[in-house]
C-alpha cells in the first residue's frame, strides 16, 4: 500500500476530445429521426419507431466505447520523486516531514 503513494493519477481528458464524437452521434440520431419521419409518411410507423431503436440500441455501446477509451487515453500515471516532492512542498504544510529542532 506504501507503494501506490509514490505515483500520481491525473486525468487530461477535455471537452474539446469528446466533442467530434458527439457531433458524429448527433448526426446519426438525426439521420435514423429523418429515416423515421419519412417511413411515417409512408404509413409504416412501426416500422419507423423500430427503426428509431435500432439505431439507438446499436449506436449507444459504440459511442459508450468511445467515450471510455478516450478517457482510458487520458488518464496518466506519474512516478513521484520523493526528494523533489520534499522539497516543493511548504514547510507548514500538514503532509510535509517533520524537522527537528536546531540550537
Amino acid at each position: 500500500m506504501n507503494n501506490m503513494q509514490r505515483y500520481r493519477l491525473s486525468c487530461t481528458l477535455s471537452f474539446g476530445d469528446i466533442y467530434g464524437q458527439i457531433i458524429v452521434w448527433l448526426i446519426v440520431i438525426f439521420i435514423s429521426l429523418a429515416a423515421a419521419m419519412a417511413m411515417m409518411g409512408a404509413s409504416r410507423p412501426v416500422y419507423a419507431l423500430a427503426t428509431v431503436g435500432l439505431i439507438l440500441v446499436l449506436s449507444l455501446p459504440f459511442l459508450l466505447f468511445a467515450f471510455v477509451t478516450t478517457l482510458l487515453n487520458h488518464i496518466e500515471i506519474t512516478e513521484i520523486d520523493s526528494v523533489k516532492e520534499a522539497r516543493s512542498m511548504p514547510s507548514n504544510s500538514p503532509t510535509a516531514p517533520p524537522r527537528t529542532a536546531q540550537a
